[in-house]
């Protein structure tokens, strides 16, 4: 069905994306790609500047291995990456630069704060030029 999917996991939810992972790899075509995509946020300047400075190569270094971790035992297919940024602005991107045909993501249930702000998910819904597929 598709060939090259992006599956956005966030790593303090680990069931969603075994979840996620699980669905993109039926969903996959022989010789298709499943990208496995976390996003760190950006640290604010004024809170950076009382951080440690290799707060973000640690932080970097501890998605690696969780994503690892995430994806050990699954398909040969599944490749990682990890952004930093908007979540849902390199969703976007890392579907463009890839030629994504699905973007896959987990989405909790809307509270109130998502129906004035919006959530990652229903902003990659509405902006995504391909298919996505949303799982809560």
């Amino acid at each position: 069905m598709y060939t090259n999917i992006i599956v956005a996991v966030d790593l303090s939810h680990g069931e969603a994306g075994k979840a996620l992972i699980a669905k993109a790899e039926q969903l996959l075509d022989d010789g298709g790609v499943i990208r496995l995509l976390h996003v760190l946020e950006d640290v604010p300047t004024y809170i950076a500047a009382e951080l440690p400075r290799d707060l973000n190569d640690r932080r970097q270094a501890e998605a690696k291995v969780e994503l690892a971790l995430l994806s050990d035992g699954k398909s040969s297919a599944i490749q990682t990456e990890i952004r930093t940024g908007a979540a849902a602005s390199q969703i976007l991107q890392c579907a463009d630069d890839t030629g994504a045909d699905l973007i896959m993501i987990a989405s909790h249930r809307p509270g109130l704060s998502d129906y004035f702000i919006g959530s990652t998910a229903a902003r990659v819904v509405r902006h995504a030029q391909c298919s996505v597929l949303i799982s809560r």
